[in-house]
């Protein structure tokens, strides 16, 4: 595992992954990638500060999990051009674990939630997220955009009477009069010079620009309002290397297991939906499996070190992509400037007016929710209409993971549903004076019963042929459904025959001397099970 680590950090790190043309970075492309990690690291800080308060920890175990995780991922990621850190999604879950056992359970839950990861990817699990479908893709990104925007309300809060929970705020004053205001005006300044920035010059990130002016107009003229030194201070040290004090037994595994299992599918769910995102925009395809031993081995040395794991952060990318951001290199800017305020700037960093971030905040949330989506409500399917809502609901009032889960087996229900009623048959005699029963549609769980309201046993001729040409058979239930048929007949002293099976269904109806009729354009599909059918044995049992 070792070595495919060290061969995938080689290949994704060489000059070649970090250029925008085969010559390499242009001095212009530098300075667009730099630029754009200054300003992901920017919007890094509180949101790193605030996540570790919904965790219960010190923002340091935030921050450092925001620069490793970062780091880690922007060298051998899936996607160029992605941000991770520590996030909400995976907060909520850990506040529980810390309030309970400790932060050392905490950084061991991380390491083995690291672990699982790296299987996910190393039996490249990461290919079923293309099980996702489209809509349910519409409710993620319209569900992350408003929990990004509840999130935000945190800030329009008398700082320390606030707390802050991964799906928006809870308690705390409001500010009202002139500091209400203020902020507002604020935060209004930085969306609108954000959305006229490009229109005068793309030579510095829009979200850049509108942080520097508005910080600089509140410590020139001194306006009262919240900054970010006023969450917690960010000074600190290098990361050290620290082993999770906890005992190596089993009791501590039956402990963190549970809750390394659900941060690991939180983590790897919102990576790859987040990575899909990344790539629909960039024009990149792939890479599943890669993000996931990325994220894998990030959060490993995330736990070794001190932070609280983390995962892909959607509104981070979206910052990075919108700032020109395309390569490592502005992962790896963002990372390193994260450290550097941590270490040596913290002073200045803290005197960045909360208004101006959350300015940029508002305007990812306006680019990150699928607003076609309200128009096309009533031009798709009903079903895929619900699914979009859904998945949206469940985002904002529960998880991302359970969102999605919910979102994929509705869509798999409808699905089912849908194809159950497309089986049907078309029947005529043939010359010889047989019935035959040409099957349409696909031969499934959902539509057995269904294939057998099609014949009529009692009634039919002494010689029934049924055709499967234009049907799929597909698992079990199908086989035992045509085992049921084929029962019915000879029960009535009638002759089945089948036609058209796959050379899977030969093998499989081993009672095929007078059933199947042998064919040079048999389908060649495969089927789900390999069983000996008789008629009688899948009858039975449950």
């Amino acid at each position: 595992m070792a070595r495919s680590l060290l061969a995938a950090f080689a290949e994704r790190y060489s000059p070649a992954s970090l250029s925008m043309s085969p010559k390499g970075l242009t001095p212009a492309g530098v300075k667009t990638e730099v630029l754009a990690g200054l300003t992901v690291a920017l919007a890094l800080v509180p949101e790193a500060v605030a996540f570790a308060f919904v965790a219960g920890v010190h923002p340091l175990v935030g921050l450092y999990a925001a620069f490793i995780v970062g780091l880690i991922t922007a060298l051998i990621g899936g996607r160029p051009g992605m941000i991770s850190g520590a996030t909400g999604a995976l907060a909520v879950v850990m506040v529980a674990l810390v309030a309970e056992h400790g932060v050392e359970y905490l950084f061991a839950t991380v390491v083995l939630m690291g672990i699982l990861q790296l299987f996910a990817g190393i039996f490249k699990l990461g290919k079923f997220i293309r099980l996702v479908p489209h809509p349910v893709m519409l409710g993620f990104v319209n569900g992350l955009a408003i929990v990004i925007f509840l999130a935000q309300l945190t800030q329009f809060k008398v700082p320390g009477t606030a707390e802050v929970s991964g799906h928006g705020t809870s308690g705390g004053e409001w500010m009202s009069g002139w500091p209400l205001i203020t902020m507002l005006a604020l935060v209004g300044a930085t969306m609108a010079i954000i959305w006229i920035m490009p229109k005068l010059t793309r030579a510095i990130p829009a979200p850049l620009a509108g942080i520097g002016i508005v910080a600089g107009l509140v410590i020139v003229f001194g306006i009262d309002v919240p900054r970010v030194g006023d969450l917690a201070s960010i000074e600190g040290g290098l990361p050290m290397f620290h082993i999770p004090s906890v005992p190596l037994n089993f009791e501590t595994l039956e402990i963190i297991f549970p809750y390394a299992l659900i941060l690991a599918a939180i983590g790897l769910i919102e990576s790859l939906l987040t990575l899909n995102l990344v790539g629909e925009i960039t024009g990149k395809r792939g890479g599943a499996s890669q993000e996931c031993i990325a994220q894998g081995t990030a959060n490993v040395v995330t736990g070794f070190f001190g932070g609280m794991g983390g995962c892909a952060m959607i509104g981070q990318s979206m910052i990075n992509v919108k700032s020109g951001g395309r390569m490592r290199l502005s992962g790896i800017s963002a990372a390193l400037f994260l450290l550097a305020f941590i270490v040596v700037a913290s002073p200045l960093i803290e005197q960045i007016p909360l208004a101006a971030l959350v300015g940029v905040m508002f305007m990812v949330v306006i680019g990150t929710f699928a607003w076609q989506s309200l128009t096309i409500m009533r031009k798709i399917p009903l079903a895929d209409a619900l699914v979009i809502v859904l998945v949206t609901i469940t985002t904002v009032f529960y998880d991302l993971a359970i969102a999605v889960v919910v979102g994929v087996i509705v869509s798999a229900l409808e699905y089912a549903w849908t194809n159950a009623k497309r089986i049907h048959a078309k029947t005529y005699l043939s010359p010889e004076g047989e019935k035959v029963y040409q099957i349409q549609g696909p031969l499934f769980f959902g539509s057995t019963d269904g294939f057998a309201e099609l014949f009529d046993p009692i009634n039919d001729p002494a010689r029934v042929a049924i055709d499967f040409a234009d049907s799929r058979v597909a698992d079990q239930s199908a086989l035992t459904a045509i085992e049921a048929i084929a029962a019915k007949y000879e029960a009535a002293g009638k002759q089945i025959r089948l036609r058209h099976l796959s050379r899977d269904c030969h093998e499989l109806l081993t009672k095929a001397g007078q059933l199947i009729v042998d064919s040079d354009d048999d389908p060649d599909y495969q089927i789900a099970t390999n069983y000996s059918v008789r008629t009688g044995v899948l009858a039975g049992g449950h």
